[in-house]
């Protein structure tokens, strides 16, 4: 499934708290694990590294008990820059790393940093809402929650799903929102719901296509030998789709959400690219983006 996974370390107890998802996949999946730690750019020689951050590479290294094949690299440079090109140099790399760190003297601004390799990285990325932790012990995720608009490149993700779930037998609900048909005053000063031309049939025509659209794709996962999966019709609110997913994935205990960064917008279609970022941004569940990429 992936060739390596590349972890990008401040040194802080906030980014270590991607480990321990770290430690679960490369278990399951029999991955080669890469810890990076990067200096930014200042009054170090390339050949000067600090000794103590090495040490720290290492010391979290060895928590990787029975994952034999651990490397540890220390670079100097723009922290994003830097994990971008670690990850281009070998095919099918995810990159995994928390979503908020602290800054200082040799700490990243995580949260900036997560951003930009987000929006930048032409691989797949595993994003986790970190708050402070040792890195130990490993992650029991139970459920994946799968978000899909209708396009085709949202669906890119299914094959990762497949296999994810294959390997794991994780359960997996198959997410839809429907569009918001009406987006004007709040529905308590809404007169009566007649008020607007065939609102409720906009409305019922648009679940009733999500239905259908939905017990499509998980009779197709069952065809798949994906026997534990379901689908969750969510009906679109105020705060649009990114937030309904976030409020679905909360509610979940042990959830992994997977999505694309890009999709298309259209008559019920989510601007898939916008989503997934407000979701990474503000779910306190962890996130697998993967690249969605168009055929020529």
């Amino acid at each position: 499934m992936y060739n390596r996974i590349l972890v990008p370390l401040d040194g802080s107890k906030l980014s270590a708290g991607i480990i321990p998802y770290v430690r679960w996949l490369a278990r399951a999946f029999k991955t080669p694990v890469e810890l990076l730690h990067v200096n930014a750019p200042g009054h170090l020689a390339p050949d000067s590294l600090p000794t103590q951050d090495n040490d720290y590479l290492q010391n979290s290294a060895t928590s990787f008990s029975g994952i034999v094949n651990i490397k540890c690299t220390l670079r100097i440079g723009t922290p994003a820059d830097v994990i971008i090109d670690q990850a281009r140099a070998e095919p099918q790399t995810l990159v995994a790393m928390a979503t908020h760190g602290y800054s200082g003297a040799k700490r990243w601004l995580l949260g900036s940093v997560a951003e930009k390799v987000l929006r930048a990285l032409a691989g797949d990325l595993l994003l986790v809402r970190s708050e402070e932790t040792d890195g130990s012990g490993e992650v029991q995720l139970k459920t994946i929650l799968v978000p899909l608009d209708g396009s085709e490149l949202a669906e890119k993700v299914l094959p990762t799903v497949l296999e994810m779930t294959k390997r794991l037998g994780l359960e997996v609900l198959l997410v839809h929102v429907t569009k918001r048909v009406y987006t004007g005053p709040p529905e308590g000063i809404l007169p009566v719901i007649g008020a607007i031309p065939n609102l409720k049939e906009l409305w019922e025509q648009d679940k009733a296509e999500g239905n259908k659209y939905l017990s499509r794709k998980v009779e197709e996962l069952r065809g798949k030998r994906i026997a534990n999966v379901s689908p969750a019709l969510i009906d679109g609110g105020v705060d649009g789709a990114a937030a309904e997913i976030i409020d679905l994935a909360q509610s979940i205990s042990g959830s992994l959400i997977i999505m694309t960064s890009h999709g298309r917008s259209g008559i019920g279609r989510w601007l898939i690219g916008s989503v997934t970022e407000r979701v990474v941004r503000h779910s306190k569940r962890p996130v697998l983006v993967v690249r969605a990429r168009k055929q020529p």
